[in-house]
């Protein structure tokens, strides 16, 4: 019998006052008042208010509230592997705030219930998991949120994982799912694969052997909707996050579906920028120049190329992300390396426009793009590149970028980045730090007193960021200068007396700068 027919109208009321009590509570209830409420509202009287009162939205609402805060307790999830067939309902019916309070409930099952194997037995013997799926597809936003957790949480454990992508290849089968769902229940599947893929390598691995990461190109691939396409990039974006993506995903054909998606002129431009990005996340790792292609990567960087040729005419926020794309790319020698050879030639748009005032984004994104690649975001014997052509193409790129200068050197030219706004000398310290591993660098600086004034000036910077660029960037210059000939240089005495002293004192606060604490001050009482 339903144990909540037995109940009269003032016990339905009462157990409701208690319940909305229990729900309102702002923090956390500890597990003897779970505990203690059970007792007095056990939860089959909880259960049967949600199923005989089930017309009464608001009444719902109560009660789910309050046993999500029940289920949230240790002692409440504990209880969980026994209601498997309440999950199972909850996740089958058409309430929302039912359908919600049963997703959670896995949540909770996964995350508290103490012994894994009972909450994984619940999950296969009450066949939740294509119920959870179904609940991705279907469901309003929220619901979709929780289910991406539950099925993250279940992946996490390693009999969990099976389930997700059966041994045998029988089950529910994701790329199945989505070729019968609409577009958005599709960008939603693709989300939960992202979510996968980071969970480990052992789900990572399941996906390519699954064939899912096809389920992407599928949807870059078709471009006739672009704000499906820009959703499908975001969800790969995500995923390119993860330290194993390039492994995987340049095994496939995404990164010359990438490039027609950067070559596609009718495409929209911040379509064209989040590819680009994800192109930059793919190689922006020693392993990915191992596994990809060269050509594939030169026909990018053509790609890029065609961007930065045609500024003039193209979105700023487009050329930004193809200046932090080559950054990204700049990042490892390979990269760099690649980067600086002729052809493509596409590093002379980055020292270009890095040192052009023309557009304050593009400025700034060029000086953190040179910056990379000089190396500051690489080891310290790997900032210099092993290659001397491409070495010697970037040191002529400045050299040229500077005779077409109002400033006509390097060093002027160096100089008058640091002399401008904060933001554009944060980036002007990376990428002196970078450059400066390089002799003919050392001693573009070492000939401007005013450039090593700026990064041994404590005052110079007032952020935390700033002060640790200009300390990492005179700690480079002053490594550079200890194991050059220049060291011994008579003349530079007194600079290197000063950047000593800089390195010393620390990135943060000089003794002329210490805060001077309040003095209690003694007078005589006035008297009338």
């Amino acid at each position: 019998m339903d144990p909540a027919a037995e109940m009269d109208t003032g016990e339905l009321d009462a157990l409701l006052r208690a319940a909305a009590d229990f729900a309102s509570y702002p923090g956390t209830h500890g597990e003897d008042t779970v505990r203690q409420f059970l007792e007095q509202f056990p939860l089959p009287k909880l259960l049967g208010v949600l199923q005989s009162q089930a017309d009464l939205p608001e009444t719902v609402e109560t009660v789910a509230a309050c046993l999500d805060k029940v289920f949230s307790s240790r002692y409440g999830a504990s209880l969980l592997p026994s209601y498997g067939e309440f999950i199972q309902a909850g996740l089958l019916t058409n309430s929302n705030s039912i359908k919600q309070l049963a997703c959670k409930a896995v949540v909770h099952l996964l995350d508290k219930a103490g012994d894994i194997a009972v909450a994984v037995d619940t999950f296969v013997q009450h066949n939740l998991y294509p119920l959870l799926i179904n609940c991705l597809v279907e469901g309003d936003e929220e619901i979709s949120a929780i289910v991406l957790d539950a099925i993250k949480r279940l992946a996490e454990i390693p009999t969990g994982t099976d389930i997700i992508f059966p041994p045998d290849g029988q089950g529910l089968q994701l790329n199945k799912v989505a070729a019968q769902s609409s577009s958005m229940a599709r960008i939603r599947i693709l989300s939960l694969i992202a979510k996968l893929f980071g969970a480990s390598s052992c789900t990572a691995t399941a996906i390519r052997d699954s064939n899912l990461l096809s389920l992407f190109e599928d949807e870059i691939k078709d471009r006739k909707d672009m704000l499906k396409t820009l959703s499908a990039l975001e969800v790969l974006y995500e995923l390119a996050e993860h330290p194993h993506s390039n492994m995987f995903l340049l095994k496939t054909s995404l990164l010359q579906h990438i490039t027609d998606v950067i070559n596609d002129p009718s495409a929209d431009s911040i379509v064209r920028s989040r590819a680009s990005l994800i192109s930059g996340r793919l190689l922006s790792s020693a392993d990915a120049f191992m596994t990809i292609e060269k050509s594939c990567v030169t026909n990018l960087l053509l790609a890029i190329d065609k961007i930065l040729r045609t500024e003039e005419s193209q979105n700023t926020d487009e050329i930004e992300s193809a200046l932090e794309t080559l950054g990204l790319i700049g990042t490892t020698t390979q990269g760099a390396c690649l980067l600086l050879s002729d052809p493509p030639n596409i590093a002379r748009h980055v020292v270009e426009m890095s040192f052009d005032r023309q557009g304050r984004g593009k400025h700034l994104a060029a000086l953190h793009a040179l910056g990379s690649i000089c190396g500051v975001d690489r080891q310290e014997d790997q900032m210099k590149l092993d290659d001397p052509q491409a070495e010697e193409f970037l040191k002529r790129l400045v050299y040229s970028a500077a005779s077409n200068s109002p400033k006509l050197t390097p060093s002027a030219l160096l100089l008058s980045i640091l002399q401008q706004d904060p933001d554009v000398r944060i980036a002007g310290y990376r990428v002196l730090s970078g450059l400066v591993v390089r002799e003919w660098c050392l001693r573009e600086v070492c000939s401007k007193p005013e450039i090593i004034g700026i990064v041994t000036d404590p005052k110079m910077e007032t952020t935390k960021l700033g002060m640790e660029a200009r300390y990492a960037c005179c700690v480079a210059i002053n490594k550079a200068l200890s194991s050059s000939h220049l060291l011994h240089e008579p003349s530079l005495s007194e600079l290197i007396g000063k950047l000593n002293e800089a390195v010393r004192r620390g990135p943060y606060l000089s003794e002329k700068r210490q805060r001077v604490e309040a003095q209690p001050v003694v007078g005589t009482m006035e008297r009338f």
